[in-house]
């Protein structure tokens, strides 16, 4: 790993970044397996801002000083150095700056991810309320903004994204048209316009992103289903009716911890007695933990992707049967793999909606997340719950049978 800095800096500097150095990680850069070298990676640092964030606050520093343009790969390209600053921050001795910080976020964590209505709205604004031509340079032609699913990994996004929804049709059994189906989170309604158009189901959408459901209500004007699906700005909490079916795909991340027994308590009172649930989420194989201050801060403020161990006690309280799990591990990788390709082909035109310093946020964004899943234990879980014990087949046979069809 090499690090260059500014010229003129004297031996203060020398040893400040290499205690930097010592601390970000334990910078094992060559590990050999046989004789294959391990991953390689230089950085250049523009000023001493960007030395002091690596030391004391690499988790929100590292991306700040690239947004910026003080941190700047040599030789090699974001994705190259992000790996093996990632690679390296998963080893025991870690940064201690960063672990005393990620311990200090776990004790506060309840705050940062106290999301009652009126600040869950705000939350979804800041990430989601962008504007529609910054999603529409990298999400398929669905719009589909989560993990795609690719049964033989080479299919192309829009592939993929449609065998995600397929996959969670199968889940939802819907097995005879005119079922009521609620859509918690229906992002841009492609999700619901689906159920709609190819299953007979009758959908209701609801999101708190107000340029999510204008787009959604046109989309549901223009295919003619406006009579099939409707779209609501409505938190999940305030909901007062029963549904045959419930679907959330990509929302769970924005709930908060403490906010999970509410959640499945709604999920359970807004289902009939033999109704079937498909909640979709981002979540963490190594136990709970805390979010990345970076990704708090910049893109996603209250979320967080729970471990399963968090997940399940909420659902136990909440009376509900988990009628099926399934864990989807490198789906997400392959997703973003491609969102990135799509917006590196595109970048400028993000710059020129928004400027430099929002391209280098959201390329870091993208190449970040996409590392989170392929070197830092993150997967997506797809949880199948239900009020009744018998709600379900017997088997999972008729998932594939379901999607053959």
């Amino acid at each position: 790993m090499c690090i260059e800095t500014p010229s003129g800096h004297g031996l203060t500097t020398v040893c400040f970044l290499w205690l930097s150095v010592r601390l970000l990680a334990r910078w094992q850069f060559q590990p050999v397996s046989g004789s294959k070298p391990g991953p390689q990676a230089a950085l250049r640092l523009k000023d001493t801002h960007a030395e002091r964030a690596l030391l004391l606050n690499p988790g929100l520093g590292v991306g700040e000083a690239y947004m910026e343009d003080s941190l700047q790969p040599v030789d090699c390209t974001l994705y190259d150095l992000l790996q093996l600053l990632m690679l390296n921050a998963m080893e025991p001795a870690g940064h201690v700056s960063e672990r005393l910080a990620s311990a200090l976020r776990y004790v506060r964590r309840g705050w940062i991810q106290f999301n009652p209505a009126a600040r869950s709205k705000q939350n979804v604004a800041h990430h989601y309320d962008l504007g529609n031509s910054l999603y529409q340079l990298f999400l398929d032609k669905d719009w589909q903004y989560s993990c795609a699913y690719f049964r033989y990994g080479t299919e192309t996004l829009d592939e993929a994204q449609e065998a995600k929804k397929q996959h969670i049709a199968a889940k939802l059994l819907l097995d005879r048209p005119g079922l009521e189906v609620l859509d918690i989170g229906c992002g841009w309604g492609g999700m619901a316009l689906t159920l709609a158009r190819d299953y007979g189901a009758v959908v209701t959408g609801i999101t708190l992103s107000e340029e999510q459901l204008a787009f959604a209500r046109e989309r549901a004007r223009q295919e003619g289903l406006e009579g099939q699906v409707r779209f609501e700005l409505l938190d999940y909490r305030h909901l007062t009716r029963q549904f045959d079916r419930i679907v959330s795909v990509g929302m769970f991340e924005h709930v908060g911890v403490g906010h999970y027994g509410q959640f499945f308590d709604v999920v359970k009172n807004s289902l009939k007695p033999d109704g079937v649930a498909l909640v979709h989420s981002i979540g963490r194989n190594d136990g709970p933990g805390t979010t990345n201050p970076w990704i708090n801060k910049y893109i996603f403020p209250g979320g967080y992707s729970p471990a399963l161990s968090e997940v399940l006690p909420a659902i136990e309280q909440a009376g509900l049967w988990v009628t099926d799990c399934e864990v989807l591990r490198l789906h997400y990788a392959k997703t973003i793999a491609c969102w990135r390709e799509r917006f590196a082909a595109r970048r400028q035109e993000a710059v020129a909606l928004y400027d430099e310093r929002f391209a280098r946020m959201f390329e870091f964004y993208l190449t970040a997340s996409e590392l989170a899943f392929r070197v830092q234990g993150h997967m997506n879980f797809q949880l199948q719950l239900s009020p009744s014990l018998e709600a379900v087949p017997l088997t999972r046979d008729y998932i594939a049978v379901a999607e053959r069809e």
